[in-house]
Parts: structure tokens; C-alpha cells; sequence
């Protein structure tokens, strides 16, 4: 199995991204990262046309679009989302969010919605990814969300980008996490904080991250992206100290 490669979601950036995607595309490739992870708005926003001239002009891949519930369950904006991913060659769409939270209905409703999504996206040769927060991780009736979820969506179709501080925010260990679903589960969040939430750059919180990169390895990641929702530091900055982080544990 070949390392896995090393992104970073571009929401560090501040909303810098949607204004000068190239600029920001340029700051991440200098940092030394193999690729980003975009918003879904640049879908439509900017056009495969547009985001394939940055990936051109700064050697920089973008690896995921990561969107919400709504955007996935519109077949319409689906089938460009699919379109955008064959043409910049990004391999992976990812959801997070469900219809209802707040009910075990709401996490079996989108389990058979993830499905039907996951089939057209694996028909088209991408992968679809369910992303966790800590909200997954309340109990319905006894049944952890997330774990309903996990239970109710097919492998085949559905895998999970599985976010290791959001793991650790709900309780449980990221490295027992890891290992439960290892058959599908190659794209990952890696963030650090602490509870709050607050986000600091990797290394500097309470997630054992050596011990989530051990059990990642394990299971095949094909990739590590770095995300960290805001930061103190000017976020090129704030992205070389996760990247040195990344590398010194072993990426």
C-alpha cells in the first residue's frame, strides 16, 4: 500500500478561497501539501473550466468537494457535482449533515438516501464519503446516530471520511473508531483542539494523533487532510505547522 497523500480543506483560509482560489491554491502548494479540499459552491461558482486552470497554474490537485444534505439530495446538482469531479479528476464527494438529527428515523431516512447517492457517484468511478461531526455520536433508543448510520449504509456505495477530533469530541477513541470501520474508510479529517469546540494547529490539542495515524496506516488511508475550521495564525502559516506536525509523526 502506498503512503497516503497529504491535503488540507481550504476553510483555514478564512473564505479567502472563494474570492482567490488560485492564490490560495498557490500558498497550500508552496506550504508543500499534494492537494486541497474545496467547498461544493465552486461547483457552480467558478465551473470545472476555472478550477482546472488553478490546478494547471499551481500543480496543486484538489482531492474532495465537501458539501451538505441538501446539496446531495438535489439529483440535479448532483449530476454536476459528478460532472465537475471527472473533469479536475477529484476523486471524492463528501456529505456532511442528515435530514434529522435529532430522531433515529432522521439517520435511517439518510442512510437510504446515501445509498441511492453512492450508487450514481460509484457508477460514475468516484467515491462518495459520509463526514462525522460530534453531533453522530448522541444516543436514539439506546443506538449511537453514527453508528446507526454506518450500520444502515451499504460499504460498496458509501464510504466514511472519517474527521479523528470530531471521534474524540464525541467520546470515543479515534484509533477503536478507525478499526471498527476500516473496510471503508480512506479519506481522512485530521484536526486537534480540544473541547469548546476550538480548533488549534495539528499537534497542539488533546487528539491522539500519533495513535490515529497508526490505525489510519492500518487501514489502507489513501488520504490525510488536514482541516482546521479557524485559526489565530495566518492561515499559510497555520498550514506549514500541520504539515511539519504531519510529517515529524511519520506522513
Amino acid at each position: 500500500m502506498a503512503d497516503p497523500k497529504l491535503g488540507i480543506q481550504l476553510i483555514v483560509f478564512g473564505g479567502r478561497q472563494n474570492e482567490d482560489l488560485q492564490g490560495v491554491m498557490a500558498d497550500v502548494a508552496e506550504v508543500g501539501y499534494d492537494a486541497a479540499e474545496i467547498g461544493v459552491n465552486f461547483v457552480d461558482d467558478l465551473g470545472a473550466e476555472k478550477v482546472q486552470a488553478c490546478i494547471d497554474a499551481t500543480g496543486l490537485a484538489v482531492c474532495g468537494i465537501h458539501g451538505g444534505y441538501a446539496n446531495y439530495t438535489d439529483e440535479a446538482w448532483l449530476g454536476r457535482a459528478i460532472d465537475f469531479c471527472q473533469a479536475i479528476n477529484c476523486g471524492y464527494l463528501i456529505c456532511s449533515g442528515v435530514s434529522d438529527r435529532e430522531t433515529l428515523d432522521g439517520y435511517l431516512e439518510s442512510a437510504r438516501a446515501f445509498n441511492e447517492v453512492g450508487r450514481r457517484v460509484t457508477d460514475a468511478g468516484l467515491t462518495f464519503c459520509y463526514h462525522n461531526h460530534a453531533w453522530e455520536f448522541e444516543s436514539y433508543d439506546g443506538q449511537k446516530g453514527i453508528h446507526a448510520l454506518a450500520t444502515a449504509i451499504d460499504p460498496a456505495l458509501v464510504q466514511l471520511n472519517i474527521d479523528v477530533y470530531w471521534v474524540t469530541i464525541g467520546g470515543e477513541s479515534p484509533t477503536d473508531f478507525i478499526a471498527c470501520y476500516a473496510d471503508r474508510a480512506g479519506y481522512y479529517h485530521f484536526k486537534d483542539g480540544s473541547q469548546g469546540p476550538n480548533f488549534i494547529e495539528l499537534g497542539q490539542g488533546d487528539v491522539d494523533l500519533p495513535a490515529a495515524r497508526e490505525a489510519a496506516l492500518k487501514a489502507g488511508a489513501e488520504w490525510i487532510v488536514c482541516e482546521q475550521d479557524r485559526t489565530t495564525l495566518d492561515p499559510k502559516e497555520s498550514a506549514a505547522v500541520s504539515l511539519a506536525y504531519l510529517r515529524e509523526i511519520g506522513f
